[in-house]
């Protein structure tokens, strides 16, 4: 954010390794947190969570890769996998 509210009182939050600010008084306080640093992972998880969506990149190929050795995700991802081309064919 590069217009910050000169004189402005901030509240920094830490929550899941990333780190927001927001404005504490009136008449700022409803504007929303925005991210000023934590860890890569952390960021992009939040960043992944405010576009909706369920989890990362880096996620997935974490799933996948433990997909390879573990049987009950394999089967799900799997069943996944069906449901996710059912879908896409009857648009």
């Amino acid at each position: 954010m590069s217009d910050l509210k000169t004189g402005e009182a901030l509240i920094y939050e830490r929550v899941d390794n990333v780190v927001y600010a927001r404005y504490r008084d009136e008449p700022y306080k409803d504007i929303p947190r925005w991210i000023i640093g934590g860890d890569a992972d952390g960021i992009n998880r939040a960043k992944a969570k405010e576009q909706g969506d369920l989890f990362t990149y880096k996620d997935w190929q974490e799933i996948t890769e433990l997909a390879r050795t573990n049987k009950t995700l394999k089967k799900c991802l799997s069943k996944v996998l069906d449901i996710y081309l059912l879908s896409k064919e009857n648009k």
